[in-house]
């Protein structure tokens, strides 16, 4: 009796094909083993490689922490053991004698005002040049490129000057200025994406219902794009908070330094008679704001990186 077609095709089929398929099978088997054992002896490099780079930066400040708590005999006989007492003595000298509080009233007036002024500034040209068509727009948005590639030490010497032309240089408003223009190039370059993947649907519907353009972008855009405003935020604020270069070319007025001049102008004084209790006491003054802003914005920072990354 003849076999049908499908019985034909069902039929097993010769030998030598039957060893090649166990042969690819084996083949692809020991290639997805190798794989796997690559992929774990990488996760293992790389969780060592982050541990040993995790304490290199953590164990510092951890020792900055408690020394912050010693006298200087504790630190300068024994400066890796624990405090003998909490001594908060060394706080109060440094806030107080040492004019750390002043210079971090400086800071907070420089630093938010930059803050407020880069944000704003950045937001609406990241989204000018994001969503609206204009002659000159690539040119504009790749020189705010090319500015984060300029080195900020070779700017100083011209911005001194100009600054000093101008009739700000010792003031507050002259190291606002200078700060939120070095902190510009990089807002603008980060919103840009956030603000170029929103729907042009919804700006459209704001418009129908009569919405401008600034209404639309504050109280539509804006809040769309907030993942985004919140990390840049951030990385502005760390940025600016630890800037030392331009205080010390532009600001020579110590009224008006900022922390990180103040640090540098503490040592300077104490010379070879240093109070490194109050010291270290000051370091920490200084770190705790950064540290405590992380903290808080954590999952705002991850999720706008997360989400612009995604995009």
């Amino acid at each position: 009796m003849a076999k049908s077609p499908d019985a034909a095709r069902t039929a097993p089929t010769d030998p030598a094909r039957a060893h090649s398929a166990d042969t690819s099978g084996s083949r692809r088997g020991r290639a997805r083993s190798a794989s796997s054992g690559g992929d774990r002896t990488f996760g293992v490099i790389a969780n060592v490689v982050l541990t040993i780079w995790a304490l290199l930066v953590v164990l510092p400040l951890l020792w900055t922490f408690y020394s912050s708590f010693k006298n200087s005999r504790e630190i300068l006989t024994s400066p890796f053991s624990l405090p003998e007492k909490l001594n908060l003595e060394n706080f109060v000298t440094a806030w107080t004698e040492a004019g750390i509080g002043r210079f971090f009233g400086n800071t907070l007036i420089v630093v938010g005002g930059a803050l407020f002024l880069v944000m704003l500034l950045g937001s609406m040209c990241a989204y000018v040049l994001a969503r609206y068509a204009f002659p000159g727009r690539r040119v504009i948005y790749y020189g705010m490129i090319a500015g984060l590639t300029f080195p900020l030490f070779l700017a100083v010497v011209p911005l001194f000057f100009v600054l000093e032309s101008m009739g700000l240089r010792n003031t507050y408003v002259g190291l606002i200025l200078a700060y939120a223009g070095f902190a510009l190039p990089f807002t603008v370059f980060f919103l840009y994406a956030f603000f170029r993947q929103l729907p042009e649907e919804i700006a459209e519907a704001a418009a129908i219902d009569g919405a401008g353009d600034f209404r639309t972008f504050f109280t539509v855009m804006v809040p769309m794009a907030a993942p985004g405003l919140a990390s840049v935020t951030i990385f502005n604020f760390l940025g600016l908070w630890n800037q030392f270069l331009l205080p010390v070319v532009l600001n020579t007025d110590q009224s008006k330094f900022v922390l990180a001049q103040g640090l540098a102008n503490m040592q300077a004084q104490q010379g070879y008679q240093s109070d490194w209790g109050a010291m270290f006491a000051a370091v920490t003054i200084t770190i705790l704001p950064v540290l405590i802003v992380y903290a808080i914005f954590q999952r705002q920072l991850q999720g706008g990186v997360g989400r612009g990354s995604d995009k």
